[in-house]
Order: structure tokens, then C-alpha cells, then sequence
């Protein structure tokens, strides 16, 4: 594959090919998400920290972070951050962006083996990531893993409108129109049909939730955002 061609992940989800996809798109992937969202990626971004309720003092990993907008936001409150995440062409444009945040650091990891200790975070999320992952159950027992007792996790992940009209014309703008927005903003297009094609794959709230509790958390919950098109997890460590 030479630099300059498309790298198209698929739902095989080889971690070099999902890797190089977003090494591609990494400078244009937070303008793409807002144009794709019609700006809803803020709000769910603001929903996301408030889940996750950080404090000062606290250490938090954000797993998958991408371009760190997620981080940012969480490091505002204070608590020590950690943006991790496989792409290293994210990582460095969201250290070109929020570099200069004193407790905001910036990690290259694989979820399904990550880089830390037992039991070092006090609260663990991920935004839009699981589902890139090749292996996401043992992407939330490496989470569990590294939460210390009583420690919370966060997930927030695109997911299944539980209306029937809605959820018919999701599919639609997700099959036919998002491609074209990305194409439009100037990223890689064929990076938004795998997109489109994981989130149809992907599996309904109730289920993620299944697989959460079957990692060993407790507690776990979830509610919508925007009629579905996103759901937010939430969950425990047991103390």
C-alpha cells in the first residue's frame, strides 16, 4: 500500500488496517465527526465527562481516545489523564492539540493487552472505540484489570435506535449520506463505509451490557443518547 491510498479497514478488524485507517484520517477526524453528527459529538462528549465525574487528584484513562477531545475534557476537572489509543497518527495530533495540558498524558496501547499496572485507574472510558477493537470482550476484562476496587467504567459507543422509523432512516444516512459528508470534508470516504458497516454489526444496548457484566463488572447500566444513534454504559469494579 503506498502513503498516499486509502487504507480501508474491515470488519476482520486487523489491528494494523483499523490502525493505519485512523493514522489517515486523523487530521481531518474531529471536523468530520461534527459535520457527521451535526454537531451532536459535543454533546455526547459533554455527556460522556459528566458520566464519568472526575475529580482532581483522581487518574483516569481514556482508552481509544483518538484526538483527545474526550481527554481534554476530562482533564479539565483536574484528575490526572491518560489518552490512550493504537494509532499513533491520532495520538500525535492530539499532542499537536492538547499537549500543553500539564496532567494530560499521552500513551500508545493495544486495549486487549494494555501497558499498565492492576488496579491503577480510578475510573476507565471509552469513547467509540470498543467497536473497533478485534477482541472487545477482553478489551473490558484488560479495563476491569487495570480499575482499582470500586473504581467506575464508562463506555459510549454508537448503538441500535430502539424506534423502528428512526432507526430505518439512521441506516439510511449512515449507508448513503455519511460516506459522502466524509468524502465532502476532505477525509478518507472508504474509512466511513467501515464505519457505517461496524455500527450495523455492532451489537444493541442490552447486549453490550451483557457482555460488560460478563467481564466482571457490576452495577452496569445504560441509557440513549439522541433516540439511540449513541448509548452510554456505565459501570463498576466490585469493591
Amino acid at each position: 500500500m503506498t502513503p498516499n491510498e486509502a487504507n480501508r479497514a474491515d470488519l476482520g478488524k486487523d489491528p494494523a488496517r483499523v490502525s493505519g485507517m485512523f493514522d489517515q484520517v486523523a487530521k481531518g477526524y474531529d471536523r468530520t465527526n461534527t459535520a457527521m453528527t451535526v454537531g451532536n459529538d459535543a454533546l455526547w462528549r459533554a455527556a460522556t465527562t459528566r458520566a464519568v465525574a472526575p475529580k482532581p487528584g483522581e487518574k483516569i484513562l481514556d482508552l481509544g481516545a483518538g484526538t483527545a477531545s474526550s481527554s481534554a475534557s476530562l482533564a479539565r476537572s483536574g484528575a490526572e489523564v491518560v489518552a490512550a489509543d493504537f494509532s499513533p497518527g491520532m495520538l500525535a495530533e492530539g499532542q499537536r492539540r492538547h499537549g500543553g495540558m500539564r496532567n494530560l498524558s499521552f500513551v500508545q496501547a493495544d486495549a486487549t493487552d494494555l501497558p499498565f499496572a492492576d488496579g491503577e485507574f480510578d475510573a476507565v472510558t471509552m469513547s467509540y472505540a470498543l467497536r473497533n477493537v478485534n477482541d472487545p470482550k477482553k478489551a473490558l476484562r484488560e479495563l476491569l484489570r487495570v480499575t482499582k476496587p470500586g473504581g467506575r467504567l464508562v463506555i459510549n459507543e454508537f448503538s441500535t435506535p430502539p424506534g423502528a422509523l428512526f432507526r430505518t432512516a439512521y441506516r439510511f444516512y449512515n449507508s448513503q449520506v455519511l460516506p459522502r459528508v466524509a468524502r465532502v470534508a476532505g477525509t478518507n470516504g472508504d474509512a466511513y463505509d467501515y464505519l457505517n458497516e461496524s455500527i450495523r454489526e455492532w451489537p444493541d444496548q442490552k447486549k453490550l451490557a451483557a457482555w460488560i457484566r460478563e467481564a466482571g463488572w457490576t452495577e452496569v447500566q445504560y441509557r440513549n443518547l439522541s433516540f439511540g444513534i449513541v448509548a452510554l454504559h456505565r459501570a463498576f469494579k466490585a469493591a
